[in-house]
């Protein structure tokens, strides 16, 4: 039976930044005896892969655009892949419009046969969403 695993926010932000150079190089090491030697499948979840989105903005002065390259960089490395697979890395290549998080989210309530409700209206434009509607008289 293949082993699998699941890394936090703290080891993707490594692998996406390769500081400190210490901690990068450990945990390259590391996942990669997993993968190479046990033949284990390493996946970051949607909601690591948007807080290391943040994180490395916030913490390491990364621009938005760089973040998301380097992001796709990892997860295709084949040391890492997205637990929610292809449409990860389709919401990671998709620029303006809906943020990241937002098709993070969407990702997440689709996969679980949910449609999503919003009053962004950038995050509406995405498939498989509906919009709720503010106006005079109306409680959400």
């Amino acid at each position: 039976m293949t082993q699998r695993f699941g890394i936090d926010t703290s080891v993707l932000v490594r692998l996406l930044t390769g500081e400190p150079e210490a901690s990068f190089e450990f945990c390259v090491a590391k996942l990669s005896a997993l993968v190479e030697d046990e033949a284990a499948e390493i996946f970051a979840s949607n909601q690591v892969i948007g807080e290391a989105h943040i994180a490395v903005q916030h913490h390491y002065g990364v621009s938005r655009d760089d973040a998301r390259e380097g992001l796709l960089e990892v997860l295709r490395s084949g040391l890492v892949a997205p637990l929610n697979g292809e449409t990860v890395l389709a919401a990671l290549e998709e620029f303006g419009g809906a943020g990241l998080f937002d098709r993070l989210i969407a990702d997440e309530y689709s996969r679980r046969g949910l449609q999503v409700l919003t009053l962004d209206n950038r995050m509406a434009a995405l498939a498989d969403l509906r919009q709720l509607q503010e106006g005079p008289g109306r409680r959400l």
